[in-house]
């Protein structure tokens, strides 16, 4: 048995291991070496891939699916730290099988007391007595602003220089920072507490203070209710116009349109067909050649319309749906009244061609003036994104209100909004001048009245360019020659403002129900 069956001296010690101990089975043995490991849902290992210098990289990924096809088998991955919309199908070849890691059991939760459904306490995390009347177990939104209102920061005194030791503005504001303690001397000067350097939630996050996901509007942050099906992109390929757009992520099509290597979009009614055929004879009698609702706004071939999504349903339902493929944090409502939708088209010979859109609440009591905001791929970073933050903005000098965007924002809407504001700020403080010899004065509330910019997000904009500084018992604002430099070629590249001569809009009072 030993030289017929085991020709490796490795296999054959193992077998005769089992004449040693009986309880190791031979079967296991034969799995081990024989048998081809399977790769199945939940396993992680190294896959390949390009990076952005378009080298070899090997980053740990999930299996999240796996199908097969004639001839080979198919694996859907997930890397991890990495986006979702670079999530795709990968071959065998792809996978670092040494390096496989399958999944682990999950331990079942042990009760508490021997009574299903509890846990045990934990000492590390028990809070006194004294300290839980002070903590709120469970934070509303509500509750968090009222919160807020409890605690009133000191009126603080803020200077804007150009050189550090040579103050040139004074600034006075009612804000949000703490005051720090007085320099000592001899010590090297701290950064006074809210004033420094802040991390991309710096503005959705409060200290302590759990806030509850906001479930109305466009947004539910808890997802905790995904499943496998919606973690995966389900459309191949969208043919828009004269686009053709690789989806990020999923998105609730019809399942029957799921396994078509094209789905075919009508540009302008959105409506979504299975073949080419079926789009050119619905071309011919679709009569639209622009998004349905008023044209409130145009400037050369940069038109925005406002669409009503309970006069227009269909269109509003479509365009979330198209919009879903690239929007991952956003979770798909198809009751669509409450909801205005503003396009941004670009105007041709053909038509009003779909550039991208933003929507907003018809009522929002938490001044959200953006629920969802999205460029098309084509269009992207050519200054697209700016011009639609900058006219959801234009809106809200008209209304007479601050906005801010629903949080959290994507990775790239954070960028954009980021860079917007930076601009935005830097602008209006550049263009400070003395007056009658004395340093111009000018709050933080001003800030946000010319701007429309609520209050928090200038704050944190003034943060994350590390601008506040601590200097003689008063805060500065400090704009290095790097910071001007940078600000004046960034607005050297933004060649498509919005000009609010050629915006017309007439606000609503959508609290009267008689609107809707």
């Amino acid at each position: 048995l030993f030289f017929i069956f085991n020709p490796s001296p490795a296999r054959g010690l193992l077998v005769g291991l089992h004449y040693v101990c009986p309880r190791l089975s031979l079967i296991y043995i034969f799995n081990i070496f024989f048998r081809q490991v399977d790769v199945i849902e939940g396993c992680r290992l190294p896959v390949l891939r390009k990076n952005q210098e378009n080298e070899d990289e090997w980053p740990l990924a999930e299996i999240l699916s796996v199908k097969e096809i004639p001839g080979r088998k198919l694996y859907y991955v997930h890397y991890i730290d990495f986006n979702k919309r670079l999530d795709e199908w990968v071959t065998p070849e792809r996978l670092d099988m040494k390096k496989l890691q399958f999944p682990k059991k999950e331990a079942k939760t042990p009760t508490k007391n021997g009574l299903p459904g509890s846990r045990p306490s934990s000492p590390e995390r028990e809070v006194p007595q004294a300290q839980q009347k002070c903590l709120p177990t469970k934070t509303s939104i509500s509750d968090f602003q009222v919160l807020q209102q409890q605690v009133q920061p000191p009126t603080i005194t803020v200077r804007l220089c150009f050189d550090f030791l040579s103050p040139l503005f004074k600034f006075s504001q009612n804000g949000t920072a703490r005051r720090p303690m007085p320099n000592q001397p001899g010590r090297k000067r701290k950064q006074p507490p809210n004033c420094g350097g802040t991390d991309e939630d710096s503005q959705d996050s409060s200290d302590g203070i759990p806030s509850a996901p906001r479930m109305t509007g466009s947004l539910v942050s808890d997802r905790s209710h995904d499943d496998i099906v919606t973690r995966m992109k389900n459309i191949d390929c969208i043919e828009l116009g004269r686009h053709r757009l690789k989806p990020w992520y999923f998105s609730p099509y019809p399942q029957e349109l799921t396994t078509l290597p094209i789905l075919y979009l009508c540009e302008f009614c959105l409506k979504y067909l299975k073949s080419l055929k079926c789009l050119q004879r619905h071309l011919t009698k679709c009569n639209l050649r622009h998004p349905p609702g008023n044209e409130i706004y145009r400037k050369g071939t940069i038109s925005f319309f406002e669409i009503d999504g309970r006069k227009n349903k269909t269109y509003s339902q479509n365009l979330c749906l198209l919009a879903k493929c690239f929007l991952d944090h956003k979770t798909l409502y198809y009751d669509t009244d409450p909801f205005l939708f503003y396009v941004m088209t670009e105007y041709d010979s053909k038509g009003f061609h779909i550039v991208g859109y933003f929507s907003k609440e018809k009522e929002s009591t938490e001044d959200y003036n953006v629920a969802c905001i999205l460029t098309l791929p084509p269009y992207q970073r050519r200054g697209y994104g700016k011009l639609l933050i900058e006219f959801s903005y234009e809106l809200s000098k008209v209304e007479g209100k601050t906005g801010t965007p629903e949080k959290p924002l994507s990775d790239l809407g954070l960028l954009s909004y980021r860079s917007y504001w930076s601009q935005t700020i830097l602008e209006i403080l550049m263009d400070l001048k003395p007056d009658n010899g004395e340093r111009p004065q000018i709050t933080i509330n001003e800030i946000s009245e010319i701007t429309s910019v609520k209050k928090e997000d200038v704050i944190s904009t003034l943060q994350y360019l590390n601008l506040i500084n601590y200097y003689k018992g008063q805060y500065i604002l400090t704009l290095s020659e790097d910071i001007v430099e940078g600000h004046e070629r960034a607005m050297q590249k933004r060649h498509l403002p919005i000009d609010p001569k050629c915006l017309h809009f007439t606000p609503k009072d959508w609290s009267k129900r008689g609107k809707w």
